[in-house]
């Protein structure tokens, strides 16, 4: 109908998209057993994989930090807008442990190369290296973020939702699947 959502805008709330887990809930985590810790991965995994598939476009609207965990939130959006001064980083090598639950998200987003650099050495780079790696797709000014995300929506609104929704499984099926399938899934 006229009045479904025509777009999911994420965003944090202040001067941080989302500094990443919560440090208290990790070190409790330690003493999980590896089925516990399993069950809480596929939750992230599942909430991660459906906001990937959700058939009507989504914005990440960064507005500062973005670190460890929520890089696979931006990785799942199709169009994310990033304020310049905005830092970025798989630091979960930094606490011992790998980026494992965001990697198929991320590395469809930023291929092997950059994942190679970013997952392994754990640094902060900025908007504009996010953007170099594909992981952002514009970068403004902080007075200029809202204006940018409005400009995005305002593109979508007019766009057939039943058409949006079977782009989106075009791309994704067309990414797992060899050449000669995606091409006669693409006729399909």
């Amino acid at each position: 109908p006229e009045s479904a959502p025509r777009a999911l805008v994420l965003t944090g709330d202040g001067v941080a998209f989302c500094a990443g887990a919560d440090m208290n809930w990790m070190k409790k985590s330690v003493r999980f057993t590896r089925e516990e810790n399993e069950t809480d991965a596929r939750r992230f995994s599942a909430m991660l994989r459906a906001l990937d598939e959700l058939p009507i476009p989504t914005i990440a609207r960064v507005n500062g930090v973005c670190l460890g965990g929520r890089m696979g939130l931006i990785s799942c959006c199709d169009v994310t807008v990033a304020v310049e001064s905005a830092d970025f980083g798989f630091t979960e090598v930094r606490l011992g442990i790998a980026p494992t639950v965001i990697s198929p998200f991320v590395l469809s987003k930023i291929g092997a190369a950059a994942a190679r650099r970013y997952f392994l050495s754990g640094e902060i780079f900025k908007a504009a290296e996010a953007k170099a790696i594909g992981l952002v797709h514009e970068v403004v000014a902080p007075d200029a973020l809202d204006a940018a995300v409005g400009k995005i929506v305002d593109a979508l609104r007019g766009n057939g939702p039943h058409a949006v929704a079977a782009a989106k499984r075009l791309i994704r099926e067309g990414l797992a699947l060899r050449r000669d399938d995606a091409i006669e899934n693409a006729v399909r």
